[in-house]
């Protein structure tokens, strides 16, 4: 079985080790492993739990809210449905953030435009007539 130290993980993860040893610290990561010296041992399943807490972070999820989540995985098929409401939450608020940032690309991409036209014609002027309505969030 192939193992990864906490430098090759922290590589794949864009993350420094100081973060994954304070991931350990808050009890994010109770399933790695250690050598009798103490040095961390990642597995394969390591490195897709990690992927996981990734994700969650990704969504905004506080630290506290990941742990209470790796507790309910370690608790077992008692905690199914907790894990998945989590997840139909996550879902929810990502869907949100991608909506926000939707509206936020229209805006951008009439920028786009705004400039790339007055840029072909030398000049601002050429929106002078133009109303411009931008929906405000």
């Amino acid at each position: 079985m192939k193992t990864y130290s906490i430098s090759e993980v922290a590589k794949e993860f864009n993350l420094t080790p100081y973060t994954l040893r304070y991931y350990d610290k808050e009890g994010l990561i109770p399933f790695v492993e250690r050598r009798p010296n103490g040095t961390r041992v990642f597995k394969e399943s390591d490195i897709n739990a990690l992927k996981i807490i990734e994700c969650l972070k990704a969504t905004g999820m506080p630290i506290k809210e990941i742990k209470a989540f790796i507790d309910w995985c370690s608790d077992g098929d008692s905690t199914l449905q907790q894990r998945y409401d989590m997840f139909m939450e996550r879902k929810a608020i990502v869907e949100a953030q991608m909506e926000e940032l939707k509206k936020t690309m229209d805006v951008i991409e009439h920028k786009c435009w705004y400039y790339e036209t007055a840029l072909d014609a030398g000049t601002e002027d050429i929106h002078k007539n133009t109303k411009i309505e931008i929906p405000i969030t």
